[in-house]
């Protein structure tokens, strides 16, 4: 897969499996194409050329309706949207009950479970406002899982948070893992990478340069690019 904006090209040749309940974790330096890559998968960008399958389907072909595959494509991004006027649970509930026609009382069930099981069964009355950054990234990812996605695309969900709300927000990607969700995660969290991913696949000028399982990548890199990234993390006391 290529994604080109005008005549930058930004991803190149991209060449990525993810198998079922598989954590991929996306790294490198900001620039290299972790975060187009993500937003190609969930089709918010147009490929340049390639394609990008889901389950034995091509879903970047014309015929496909976008909004059909992002009921299985959950993605999180750094910044919150959450919509500001509507409580947790109507946050939440919103997608299952418009999208997928649930019954409104099964989407607050389900959506209340999900609360519970992250550590929010008290919000759910709240607006957004009332809450901490990481308990809004929180109910941004239960919002994700409350379409009982495919996949869930993971755009850097940490940095915006202050440091000591990071540990809640990977506790919950660490017990989804667990839990057998399939992961395509870009971070810049090393330890959680090395500890949580399946593979870990570094990404330098648009390329995937190296991907291995996360004690090969990080303890034996072959790539001298992926050695000089992974040098600049440790000095800088991130790994």
């Amino acid at each position: 897969m290529t994604k080109s904006f005008g005549d930058h090209e930004v991803l190149r040749g991209i060449d990525l499996v993810v198998a079922p309940s598989e954590v991929i974790c996306l790294i490198g330096a900001s620039g290299s194409g972790k975060s187009t890559l993500l937003r190609c998968v969930n089709l918010l960008e147009p490929v340049t050329s390639g394609s990008v399958w889901l389950g034995g389907q091509e879903i970047t072909a014309p015929a496909i309706d976008p909004d059909l595959v992002r009921r299985h494509i959950g993605i999180v991004f750094q910044s919150y949207n959450l919509f500001p006027h509507m409580t947790v649970l109507k946050n939440i509930t919103l997608g299952p009950v418009k999208a997928l026609r649930v019954p409104h009382a099964q989407a607050e069930g389900d959506a209340l479970a999900l609360l519970a099981r992250f550590g929010l069964a008290d919000r759910a009355g709240d607006y957004p406002d009332r809450l901490s950054g990481g308990q809004q990234q929180r109910v941004a990812m239960i919002r994700a899982l409350a379409m009982s996605p495919r996949l869930m695309l993971l755009d850097e969900v940490t940095s915006a948070l202050d440091p000591e709300l990071v540990a809640e927000v990977l506790d919950v990607i660490r017990e989804l893992a667990q839990a057998g969700m399939t992961m395509l995660i870009a971070t810049h969290e090393m330890t959680f990478a090395r500890d949580v991913a399946s593979r870990v696949a570094f990404l330098a000028d648009g390329e995937i340069v190296e991907e291995a399982p996360p004690s090969e990548l990080f303890e034996n890199p072959r790539d001298e690019r992926t050695r000089r990234f992974l040098r600049r993390i440790t000095d800088a006391g991130r790994l």
